[in-house]
């Protein structure tokens, strides 16, 4: 390995289903490691040579499909992609049957799939890691790039709070996780009702207790995002809940990130989307566009992040 490499630490845990399966330390340095990446990218050409990513994917994807794809083709490696949108993990054959297979074949599976049970399924059975490209419950590579966004911007993500206003969903749990391992405090603003599963808030909090980091639940958008260095929303409606369009409309209406939502925000901060975005609903489309939005440091950091995470579980 080439003495510009920054250090490359092994991952404890065999799989990373949900953001915990990061410890502290651990997510830090995916952080670390991927702003090296990012810097001296050709430095990491051959990292993963000769080690191949199964891709497995229930749900359509833009950048988490290329940023994987490109990723271990960037680090020397390779990825076969296979499409589960017509027929789900586990219909055809069991997925204890499916990982059995891949893990004599591949270094790696990489899953998007509509259940966490899915994905448990497959690490139960894969003698090789396997990641959560996107559950129902968990989007942990979604917000390691998040986070790698802020820490290119901030020398010290401890003690930052970041506001997280709209739906309790797979993005705001990590957000939430992911923020208490790195002593970010997280303040999470959604309409009663629609509040994130109370084990993932439990789990979080605990977390933040050992960090120092704040994770808080609360109803009033405003409050959330006042002094906020990143204020972040997420689609209404996401992936398989197309039949609540409507109601969620409704109940999120006050709950769109627009210039006055910002301006209650900390001078520096940055607007956040894990995209797609609905323009018009979740974010305006002037704040979008303007020059806070970090959306799409956010979509090329998946690539940057997710680069380091697959070479901290296979280049040991």
């Amino acid at each position: 390995m080439s003495q510009t490499h920054a250090e490359i630490h092994p991952i404890a845990s065999n799989h990373v289903l949900i953001d915990t399966d990061l410890t502290p330390d651990e997510t830090r340095q995916v952080l670390e490691l991927g702003l090296a990446v990012k810097r001296s990218p050709k430095d990491f050409g051959a990292v993963l040579r000769g080690r191949y990513a199964a891709m497995l994917f229930e749900k359509p994807s833009l950048r988490t499909r290329v940023t994987f794809e490109l990723g271990m083709k960037q680090l020397g490696g390779d990825a076969v992609f296979q499409d589960h949108k017509g027929d789900r993990i586990g219909e055809r054959e069991p997925a204890r049957d499916m990982a059995r297979n891949l893990d004599r074949w591949f270094d790696v599976i990489i899953a998007r799939t509509y259940s966490q049970d899915t994905l448990e399924d497959l690490a139960e059975w894969s003698s090789v890691p396997v990641v959560n490209a996107l559950s129902g419950m968990y989007h942990p590579c979604q917000a390691l790039a998040d986070y790698l966004t802020l820490r290119e911007r901030h020398e010290d993500l401890a003690g930052l709070t970041v506001a997280y206003v709209g739906d309790g969903n797979n993005v705001a749990h990590s957000v939430m996780l992911t923020g208490a391992a790195l002593g970010v405090n997280v303040n999470f603003a959604c309409p009663e009702g629609y509040e994130a599963e109370a084990e993932v808030i439990a789990r979080a909090q605990a977390l933040g207790a050992t960090t120092g980091a704040m994770i808080q639940v609360m109803n009033d958008p405003r409050a959330a995002a006042e002094g906020a260095v990143g204020v972040y929303t997420d689609v209404w409606t996401s992936m398989g809940w197309e039949r609540e369009t409507q109601e969620r409309r409704i109940a999120f209406a006050q709950y769109q990130v627009n210039s006055d939502l910002m301006a209650l925000a900390a001078p520096n901060a940055i607007f956040m989307h894990c995209l797609p975005a609905l323009r018009g609903e979740e974010v305006t489309d002037q704040v979008i566009e303007s020059e806070q939005s970090a959306v799409f440091d956010q979509a090329e950091n998946r690539l940057h992040a997710q680069k380091a995470l697959l070479m901290m579980l296979l280049a040991g």
